[in-house]
């Protein structure tokens, strides 16, 4: 079970999950899974092993350990997996999740994407005195691993060790990957008010995707032409998911969940002012 930032929607793209469902979410229409009930990219799958993103920062290590030492208690062979970024590194429940994972052992593996900037605050104000990230972990006592994080072979070779540990109930691993944030943190940031504006231009690991092309190509397995092509039907694929989701309703018209969607799914037993109110509005 992966316990996501708002960073990780690849891991649903890549475990299959629909592109429709996840766009008719950013739409919240009529066949959003969630019904309307969670901001657009705050995604949950329970079938892909996708548990729901937190937009506070720091929830989701905590709950991948108190996941993980469940199934451990249970018997069950099912691991999971937390996801952090640098700055949230400085929240106090990161130092909480490697405490409880250190003393029970839990089958998870605790990733950490140092990206350089947490918003605008640079990693190092995060990281304090700490050499890296990934040696907080080993002052609980947890192996803890820094890999180039543009390095799609490296990263897929870590990250296979990390989950084999966890699978023969070897205790926690902490993964550091080093990439960089280009673009800006959000449409609402101004990158250019807080880092030098060539800094991108500089970062030396490169862009993973062309790296891994040009390996492959290096290697003879892969080709410009090849790529070209893969390119244009992953952009078709994608236009087409858009515009089957937008058949379902968009913001501005269309299909919308259900009025009655939003009392269900949250109380076991509905408490008395809440039946009030579904009463009232007629749902």
């Amino acid at each position: 079970m992966n316990f996501p930032t708002y960073r990780q929607q690849g891991l649903l793209v890549a475990g299959g999950y629909p592109l429709v469902d996840m766009m008719s979410q950013i739409f919240s229409n009529e066949r959003d899974p969630l019904h309307g009930r969670q901001l657009p990219v705050m995604y949950s799958s329970k079938s892909h092993g996708f548990f729901s993103i937190s937009g506070n920062l720091g929830t989701q290590y905590i709950q991948a350990v108190g996941w993980a030492m469940a199934s451990a208690i249970k018997g069950d062979t099912k691991i999971a997996a937390g996801w952090i970024g640098d700055g949230s590194t400085a929240e106090s429940d990161f130092h909480a999740a490697l405490v409880f994972a250190s003393t029970y052992k839990a089958p998870v593996v605790l990733n950490i994407v140092n990206n350089q900037w947490a918003i605008s605050t640079f990693q190092g104000i995060a990281k304090g005195g700490s050499g890296t990230f990934a040696a907080r972990g080993h002052g609980f006592g947890i192996p803890a691993l820094r890999v180039d994080g543009n390095d799609y072979l490296a990263v897929y070779a870590v990250a296979q060790w990390a989950i084999e540990r966890a699978r023969r109930n070897l205790g926690p691993t902490v993964v550091e990957y080093v990439t960089y944030r280009v673009a800006a943190h959000s449409t609402s940031d101004d990158p250019s008010a807080y880092r030098p504006k060539e800094e991108s231009d500089a970062w030396p690991l490169g862009d993973p995707i062309e790296r891994l092309k040009n390996y492959l190509i290096g290697k003879g397995a892969w080709s410009e032409e090849r790529h070209a092509q893969h390119a244009a039907e992953v952009e078709a694929e994608v236009l087409a998911a858009q515009k089957e989701a937008e058949r379902h309703g968009t913001l501005h018209s269309g299909g919308k969940p259900s009025v009655r969607d939003m009392f269900e799914g949250v109380y076991k037993d509905m408490p008395p002012h809440l039946r009030r109110q579904r009463q009232q509005a007629g749902v």
